[in-house]
């Protein structure tokens, strides 16, 4: 398949630190998110204020009240609304939200609502549709919904893995929606999606740092889980941002 020109780089970012160095690395947009270690859920307001106030980078903010499945009740579907009135309040440049029924449909009426608050503003449907039962089917309810783009991994938990799937959502697409690929994106793999056709790469370049604590008590984790080092900073990386830009642009 031929690689489309104007091919877009997103990074998934959870800090003003890491939407900084994606937008000095030259990156297209930022998916702003929190809870790096649920996939991504709805950053705070605070967040996306400073992020909007210190960068110019498009910012297209996360819409997800919690990890784990994306069948929502209605508290939830609540909690959503409320989110994104408030993020179009604030400038947003774009929303990142998905949503299915209990049958692995998409939940068509929910996110009629949520394009309906909108308005024009740009709507990416995310990995929700790597776990829905029929995600062509899906991709159709979303071109007819006036989604801009999906997020999506090929079904697989790598997007590298799914690279045969990802290519028949593009051939499927055939140009009605954006198709990007994240999970596993990175500088020395993306060239691979460029060339099944995808319109944008999608990568977190996560890196760690060092706390600066020099007491560090033993025994204990704040989230419970233990595997997780309690003193070790995430962030996105510059250079890894960058290497990645530069590879897409070279294409």
């Amino acid at each position: 398949m031929r690689i489309k020109q104007d091919i877009s780089v997103e990074v998934c970012a959870y800090s003003l630190f890491s939407c900084l160095a994606a937008e000095q690395a030259g990156a297209n947009r930022v998916e702003l998110c929190a809870s790096p270690w649920e996939g991504g859920t709805t950053p705070s307001q605070g967040l996306l204020q400073v992020v909007l106030a210190k960068t110019n980078i498009e910012v297209h903010a996360m819409l997800r009240p919690r990890g784990g499945d994306f069948c929502y009740d209605s508290y939830e579907k609540a909690t959503m609304l409320a989110e994104v009135e408030a993020f179009v309040d604030a400038g947003v440049h774009g929303i990142v939200v998905g949503a299915l029924l209990p049958d692995g449909s998409l939940d068509v009426p929910f996110l009629t609502e949520i394009k309906a608050l909108v308005g024009n503003l740009p709507l990416t449907c995310h990995r929700a549709i790597d776990v829905s039962r029929d995600p062509i089917q899906v991709m159709e309810d979303l071109i007819s919904l006036g989604f801009q783009r999906i997020l999506t991994s090929g079904q697989k938990d790598r997007a590298l893995d799914g690279l045969e799937q990802i290519a028949d959502m593009v051939q499927a697409a055939d140009g009605r929606i954006e198709i990007m690929a994240g999970s596993g994106v990175n500088p020395q793999n993306c060239v691979q999606f460029l060339q099944v056709g995808v319109n944008a790469v999608h990568l977190s370049a996560r890196t760690t740092r060092e706390s600066d604590m020099d007491y560090r008590r033993p025994g204990i984790s704040m989230g419970g889980v233990t595997a997780i080092s309690e003193f070790e900073i995430a962030y996105a990386s510059e250079a890894l941002i960058r290497e990645t830009v530069e590879k897409v642009s070279s294409v």
